[in-house]
C-alpha cells in the first residue's frame, strides 16, 4: 500500500491548532505581565493557527482507517519538527534569538526535553517567552502527539500506531482497551502531578511564576529554568528536595503513578524495573558522597547533610536526564565525570519523561548475560528471562540487544562527527551523550548545559541527534531506510 499522505497532513493540522492554543496561554502571560513579548508571542500564535488551519482542510478528505505503522511513525517524526520550526516563532519574530540555527535549537531541546539552551541571559527575558520554553518541555515530556490524542480523539485506527511510535520503553502499557483512554488518563496524571510539583515549590522561596515553570521542567525531565544558575539560585534545601521528589517521580512509569494515585500501591513496590532503578540511583549516590568527602570536594561551609543533599540531586538529576543544576559538578573531578557519563546512558524507567537507554532495558540485558554464562556450566538448561515473573519473549531480549548496540555506535559516530565540528575530546563526547539521551548539561565548557559556542552545522547535527533520542532511534532511523518507503 501507499502511505496515507492525506492522513499524516491532517494529523499534523490538527496538532498545530491544538498546539497554538498552547502558545496563547504563554500569550496570555506575556499580556498579563505587560511584556515587550505580547506582539512576538500573539504574531506568532496567528501563524501558527493558519498553517495548523491550511494543513487541516489539505488533508479533510483523509481516510483515517486506512493509516498503518508507517503512517503512525512518519507522523511522529514529522510533528517534532513541525512543530519546532513553528515553535521557534516567538524567538524569532521578538529578536530574543537572531538566527534560525539557535531558535529551532532552542525549540527542539525544549520539546524533546534536553534541556540545552544557546541563550547566555535567561533573566533578560520577558516572562512570556520563559514560560513558552516551560511549556514546550512539558508538553514534549509526556508527548505532543499522545496529548493530542488525548485531548482530540479523531485519529481512527492510526492512534494507537501514534502512541506507539511516540511512547518510551521496550513495551508499552495498555491498562485500558483503547489508547485514547490511556493517553487521557495518563495526560491527567501528567497534570496533577505537575500542579502538586508546582503548589509545593510555591510554599518555598520561588514565587508561584518560577514554581510553575521549574514544576512544568521537573516532571517533564526538560531542566529549562528561568535563571542563569539554575536551581543554585535559590540556594534552599526545601526546593532542592522537592525538586528531587518531582525529577524521581518524571522518571518512573506514568502508568504505575496513574495506579498509585488510585490508592494502589502494590505495582509501584513490585515493578522490578522500579526497583532496579531505585538501587541504581542509590548506589552512585552513595559512591560520590563517599567520593565528595574522600578527596575534599566539598562547599565551604556545607555540612554532611548539604552535601549529601547536593550529591543527590546532581545524581538524581543527571539519572532522570532533567539537568538542574545547583553546583559545578565538572569541578569533582574526573572519577565523577565517569559516574555522570554512566548516569546519562542508562537513565529512568520505561514509558516515562526521562530519556537515555532505559534502566529497563539494561536489566533485560543484564539478567540474558548471567543466564549465558549460567549455560556454560548447564548447556542443556533452560533459563528465561523474567522480568515482574514473567518470561520475555527472545524478540524482545534481541531488540533490546539491538537497540543497546545501534545507541551506543550512535555516539561513536556522533562523537567523531562533533571532534570535526572543532570539540574538545571531552566535549565531543559529553554533547553527544547528553543529546542522544536528552539531559542537557554535557562534560567541559557544556557542564551548565549551554552551547552557544559550538559551530552552526554541529547544532543541527545535535538537534537531529535530540529527535533521534527522544523518539528511541527505531521511529527516526527507520523512515530513513530506503525500505520505508516502498509498497
Amino acid at each position: 500500500m501507499t502511505i496515507n499522505y492525506l492522513y499524516i497532513i491532517k494529523t499534523l493540522g490538527s496538532i498545530l491548532i491544538l498546539e497554538t492554543v498552547f502558545l496563547l496561554m504563554a500569550t496570555f502571560v506575556a499580556f498579563a505581565d505587560d511584556g515587550n513579548d505580547r506582539v512576538p508571542m500573539l504574531v506568532s500564535s496567528g501563524i501558527m493557527l493558519a498553517g495548523g488551519i491550511s494543513f487541516f482542510l489539505t488533508g479533510r478528505k483523509a481516510n483515517e482507517y486506512q493509516a498503518g505503522r508507517r503512517e503512525g511513525m512518519l507522523t511522529v517524526a514529522l510533528t517534532w519538527i513541525v512543530l519546532s520550526f513553528f515553535g521557534m516563532l516567538p524567538f524569532l519574530t521578538g529578536g530574543y534569538i537572531n538566527n534560525v540555527t539557535d531558535a529551532f535549537f532552542e525549540t527542539m531541546s525544549g520539546y524533546t526535553t534536553t534541556g540545552a539552551t544557546v541563550i547566555n541571559d535567561l533573566e533578560a527575558l520577558p516572562r512570556g517567552i520563559l514560560f513558552w520554553r516551560s511549556l514546550i518541555q512539558w508538553q514534549g515530556g509526556i508527548g505532543v502527539v499522545v496529548f493530542t490524542v488525548a485531548l482530540l480523539p479523531m485519529f481512527g485506527g492510526g492512534a494507537s500506531y501514534l502512541y506507539d511510535s511516540e511512547t518510551t520503553g521496550f513495551s508499552h502499557d495498555r491498562f485500558r482497551p483503547r489508547v485514547t483512554q490511556v493517553a487521557k488518563r495518563l495526560s491527567g496524571i501528567y497534570m496533577a502531578l505537575t500542579l502538586i510539583v508546582a503548589l509545593l515549590l510555591w510554599a518555598g522561596p520561588m514565587d508561584f511564576f518560577d514554581a510553575i515553570n521549574h514544576a512544568m521542567s521537573s516532571v517533564s525531565t526538560g531542566g529549562y529554568s528561568t535563571k542563569n544558575t539554575s536551581v543554585a539560585f535559590w540556594d534552599s534545601a526545601y526546593t532542592e528536595y522537592v525538586l528531587i521528589f518531582a525529577m524521581c517521580a518524571g522518571s518512573l512509569k506514568l502508568t504505575v503513578i496513574y495506579f498509585a494515585f488510585k490508592g494502589d500501591f502494590k505495582q509501584l513496590r513490585r515493578d522490578e524495573e522500579i526497583r532496579w532503578f531505585m538501587s541504581y540511583m542509590l548506589f552512585f549516590i552513595v559512591i560520590t558522597v563517599g567520593w565528595l568527602f574522600y578527596k575534599g570536594y566539598r562547599i565551604p561551609g556545607d555540612d554532611m547533610e548539604d552535601t549529601i543533599r547536593r550529591a543527590a540531586f546532581q545524581i538524581i538529576s543527571i539519572v532522570s536526564t532533567t539537568g538542574f543544576t545547583v553546583v559545578d559538578y565538572v569541578g569533582w573531578g574526573q572519577f565523577f565525570w565517569l559516574i555522570a557519563v554512566v548516569l546519562m546512558l542508562v537513565c529512568g524507567c520505561g514509558g516515562s519523561t526521562s530519556g537515555g537507554i532505559k534502566v529497563g532495558r539494561a536489566m533485560i540485558a543484564v539478567k540474558n548475560i548471567i543466564n549465558e554464562f549460567r549455560k556454560q556450566t548447564h548447556p542443556t538448561a533452560i533459563l528465561p528471562v523474567r522480568i515482574n515473573g514473567k518470561s520475555i519473549p527472545q524478540d524482545i531480549i534481541h531488540r533490546v540487544h539491538i537497540f543497546i548496540l545501534v545507541y551506543l555506535l550512535i555516539i561513536a559516530v556522533s562523537w567523531a562527527i562533533l571532534l570535526l565540528n572543532g570539540l574538545t575530546f571531552d566535549e565531543a563526547l559529553g554533547t553527544a551523550m547528553t543529546a542522544i539521551s536528552n539531559v542537557g548539561p554535557s562534560l567541559g565548557l557544556f557542564e551548565s548545559g549551554n552551547v552557544y559556542r559550538i559551530p552552526d552545522t554541529a547544532k543541527w547535527y545535535v538537534a537531529f541527534l535530540m529527535l533521534v533520542g527522544r523518539l528511541e532511534l527505531f521511529t527516526i532511523l527507520t523512515i530513513l531506510l530506503p525500505g520505508f518507503w516502498r509498497r
